[in-house]
């Protein structure tokens, strides 16, 4: 019951940090930094801090047998993840990417209930509906959605993140029985450095570095220390206790979290549509994640 509580703890401060970083990076890229160019110090960073930390307090043996899923979960939960995500969000509007954004969860249970990870009930499917219309409310009322002209391409690239990163949340479950998160993350993060640092290296090599602005050194440092340290963090500690569909559903939270903080910076106002809104998104997560806590029959293997 302790790890439950703690699980569903960390999946709130993951989703608290994804929500208030949502308009945050938009800030810096491309505006001032190139998106793959941004991933590279986001993964570098990331992958000394998660090594520092391995070596001094985990030091665990690492088996041979895992790494090739290692390197599946550094290519979905990484490289592909971040690059299209920030590519994307630097040619379409956030309206668009957060509106497609909320698919991640549907694919997460439909990918775990077609591997035997995850099961469906009456309850789970209700609460994915009310998730998704209290993210649509919220998202909708927030300006036009349009998916048409030069920001399809953007439009696209957040869809195949968001694929790729209901691939990373399912199938790095079973390195879960077997390892400290810690480790599992340092690994997911070296993995997908190999792929992020060939890519991303033309675009950091251009930053000026001199011509950044104070406001946009925190905010870069806010995403790479928050957004992706911290962040990746308590979701993998949280996979320890949550099943992959409730990893998921917490997505749902994060447009809620994007206007209350919109709300105290003074950049948009209260409704009672978004008040619903808030209340149907959390319902969505109550009912995924307690009404339909039955265990799975199959075993993760």
């Amino acid at each position: 019951m302790r790890g439950s509580i703690l699980a569903h703890i960390y999946l709130l401060l993951a989703n608290l940090i994804y929500g208030v970083s949502f308009t945050i990076a938009k800030d810096v890229v491309p505006h001032y930094i190139g998106p793959f160019g941004a991933i590279v110090i986001r993964v570098s960073v990331s992958l000394l801090l998660f090594t520092l930390t391995y070596l001094l307090f985990i030091r665990e043996k690492i088996y041979k047998r895992d790494l090739g899923l290692m390197a599946l979960c550094g290519l979905f939960g990484v490289a592909i993840n971040q690059l299209l995500f920030f590519k994307g969000l630097s040619i379409t509007t956030p309206i668009n990417a957060a509106l497609i954004m909320t698919i991640t969860p549907i694919m997460v249970v439909t990918i775990s209930y077609f591997t035997g990870r995850d099961h469906l009930n009456l309850w789970r499917i209700l609460g994915i509906l009310l998730g998704i219309c209290g993210a649509l409310i919220i998202i909708l009322n927030r300006g036009s959605v349009t998916f048409s002209g030069s920001r399809s391409i953007g439009d696209l690239c957040v869809f195949l993140n968001a694929a790729s990163y209901a691939v990373y949340i399912v199938i790095v479950k079973p390195l879960m029985a077997r390892y400290n998160p810690i480790t599992i993350i340092t690994m997911v993060f070296l993995f997908g450095s190999f792929i992020v640092w060939p890519v991303g290296f033309s675009e950091f090599n251009a930053i000026s570095w001199a011509q950044l602005p104070n406001h946009i050194l925190l905010e870069l440092a806010f995403i790479v220390l928050a957004t992706t340290f911290l962040a990746y963090l308590f979701n993998i500690m949280a996979m320890r206790h949550a099943s992959p569909g409730i990893v998921g559903i917490y997505i749902y939270s994060q447009p809620a979290i994007a206007t209350l903080f919109a709300l105290m910076m003074q950049k948009d106002s209260f409704s009672p549509d978004k008040l619903l809104a808030t209340i149907m998104i959390f319902a969505g997560v109550y009912l995924v994640s307690f009404a339909g806590r039955e265990q799975v029959k199959q075993p993760i293997k």
